[in-house]
């Protein structure tokens, strides 16, 4: 299998639509809170810019600095070194899932 064929496989896992969208968010980690941005943002994850990103695996809650806050749960799945942490994302409570699900739609028509 060549390196082509691993890229392909890779980007196969990325279903949901991304989109650019630069946010200020507060991770909540233990009783930590840290400061961070986002880059992009897709139904079931985002990529968080941090110059010291978390490790692989752990589990935290972030709060996006929008209007109306939207509260969601985060799990890191990938790292760049200096740069941030992409993470999937769930959402437990229905009016910050509402929330998250009404960005998502203002940010497809903005795109379209």
């Amino acid at each position: 299998m060549g390196s082509g064929d691993q890229w392909v496989r890779r980007s196969d896992r990325r279903w949901a639509t991304r989109y650019s969208f630069r946010a200020n968010l507060e991770i909540e980690w233990g009783s930590a809170v840290l400061r961070a941005s986002t880059r992009d943002i897709s139904c079931n994850g985002m990529f968080i810019e941090s110059a010291d990103p978390l490790w692989i695996g752990a589990g935290f809650t972030a709060h996006l600095a929008l209007h109306r806050s939207v509260k969601v749960d985060c799990s890191v799945k990938r790292i760049e070194p200096g740069i941030g942490m992409g993470v999937a994302v769930t959402l437990s409570d229905g009016q910050h899932e509402q929330r998250y699900q009404d960005l998502l739609a203002s940010l497809s028509h903005t795109g379209s």
